[in-house]
């Protein structure tokens, strides 16, 4: 066991889903040929002048209340003074002084010793408003190993930075962390978080001190990191680096690093600045946003229900387990598909069985998401209906589910199409019965004589012949009854 404590913390970057970028008019567009959405704004050319995007406070205004923190009514932009060769102006316009959010937390499971889950609270430091840098392309990349190159259609996407206290002790929280941070930017539509695309980017810092002692260790920051496995893998690689300075009597050194996946370690990139080496200063081409409760009211009523609020109405209203719950809020919208199925039909275990298992199995292996849902939820709820009424059984249920996948239709009409109503008629039931023990004396003696497997084959016997369409209660009570 380790004798140092695990001090992480985590900075979050996500670009914000509007039209536009933050400043300008230029498209906001995860993929286009490169710089074909730039302007003299956000290419920093002299004399241009920025105009806030409204759409993104708004956006921002809802991830400040979804995680309470403290909304600073009167805030403003800053200009973060440095020099890359990917950042058009020479400075970001960023927020350091009057961030929109202050404090705040994210509420995250994470297992205790016992193996129970337990919440956790991790505190926020900030949640402030941006635009993104460029994006510089390197080497092999673009198909010159001794080249760089830079794509300015990212530049001035507006970007909203979330940062978290050093709260997390194990990687296991860290990904707990960022699973629920994602999950809820997407309930509230803030951003896709398509980490593919650089679209939602982490970059955690992790530092090791003595289990007991209150001083935190150096800090750490890795950077590169373009996937949750990335940083889960980055900070247990930084993790043995900083383990083994510190057991040889060493120290570490405050820096950023860089991720390398090729090697699995994490490799120098440069010395980590401190704020006051950024020369933070008041943007002059902006004026200070003053937030008024009116627009709060209104960013309120847009917001929706929140996954860990709906993952426990799930339970408390339809009697669903903390595991069916989960996968079924997984998602906003693999929660509201739930409930447009259980709309005016009050069976939501059943619906919740076929939702989970048989709907997002299939979408699953064919790489959909519940929108792109060949079945709608109206239709799946009609399929349940046509088994809770005795028209067809759970086997045939899911042959006619295999067809309304495929083909879009409703339950009924496959299932006349193809005459594969549940056969409940008595003297047809009793008359295949029959046959089968007739055709069948070694099962029918081997139960006589107490082996009650031999049942099961006669009712598979019976099931068969019916091709899966007879009442299995009835075909249950009806053979016992001749058998006796």
């Amino acid at each position: 066991m380790s004798k140092y404590e695990i001090v992480i913390g985590m900075e979050v970057h996500a670009e914000l889903l509007t039209e536009s970028k933050q400043f300008c008019g230029c498209a906001n567009v995860a993929v286009a040929p490169p710089n074909t959405h730039v302007c003299p704004v956000c290419l920093g050319f002299p004399g241009s002048l920025p105009v806030l995007n409204e759409k993104s406070v708004e956006l921002s205004l809802r991830t400040v209340l979804a995680f309470d923190s403290k909304i600073n009514k009167h805030t403003i932009f800053e200009r973060k003074n440095y020099f890359y060769p990917d950042l058009p102006k020479a400075y970001q316009i960023s927020q350091r002084l009057f961030t929109l959010g202050e404090g705040g937390c994210v509420e995250i499971d994470v297992a205790g010793q016992d193996g129970q889950v337990q919440t956790k609270r991790v505190g926020l430091s900030d949640v402030h408003m941006e635009e993104d840098t460029g994006k510089s392309q390197h080497g092999e990349a673009i198909g010159d190993p001794d080249s760089s190159l830079v794509d300015f259609n990212r530049a001035g996407i507006p970007l909203l930075e979330i940062v978290s206290a050093p709260d997390m002790r194990s990687i296991e929280e860290a990904e707990s962390y960022m699973a629920t941070l994602r999950q809820v930017l997407l309930y509230l539509e803030v951003s896709d978080c398509k980490m593919e695309l650089g679209r939602l980017r982490f970059e955690a810092s992790v530092s090791l001190r003595p289990f007991g002692q209150e001083e935190y260790g150096t800090r750490v920051e890795v950077k590169n990191l373009n996937s949750m496995k990335a940083v889960r893998d980055s900070l247990r690689a930084e993790i043995e680096r900083q383990t083994k300075i510190l057991d040889s009597g060493g120290k570490v050194q405050q820096q950023t690093m860089l991720w390398d996946e090729a090697s699995g370690t994490t490799q120098p990139m440069r010395s980590k600045e401190q704020a006051h080496d950024y020369r933070y200063f008041p943007e002059p081409d902006l004026v200070p946003i003053e937030i008024d409760n009116a627009w709060l009211d209104r960013v309120r009523a847009a917001m929706p229900e929140l996954p860990r609020a709906r993952r426990q109405r799930f339970q408390t209203d339809y009697g669903l387990s903390a595991y069916d719950a989960e996968i079924l809020t997984s998602t906003r919208d693999i929660a509201s598909y739930y409930e447009a199925a259980l709309e005016n039909y009050n069976n939501p275990k059943t619906i919740s069985n076929w939702v989970a298992n048989e709907l997002l199995g299939r979408l699953n292996a064919e790489n959909k998401d519940i929108i792109a849902s060949p079945v709608r939820p109206t239709q799946l709820r009609d399929l349940v209906k046509l088994i809770d009424d005795g028209t067809i059984s759970g086997k045939i249920a899911k042959e006619v589910f295999d067809e309304m996948f495929m083909e879009g239709r409703d339950a009924i009409l496959i299932v006349r199409e193809k005459g594969l109503g549940q056969i409940s008629d008595t003297s047809e039931i009793e008359a295949i019965c029959q046959r089968v023990i007739e055709a069948n004396p070694k099962a029918v003696e081997d139960y006589k004589g107490g082996k009650e497997r031999s049942f099961a084959a006669l009712v598979g016997g019976v099931m068969k012949e019916t091709r899966g369409r007879a009442n299995p209660a009835l075909v249950n009570e009806l053979l016992k009854k001749q058998l006796s």
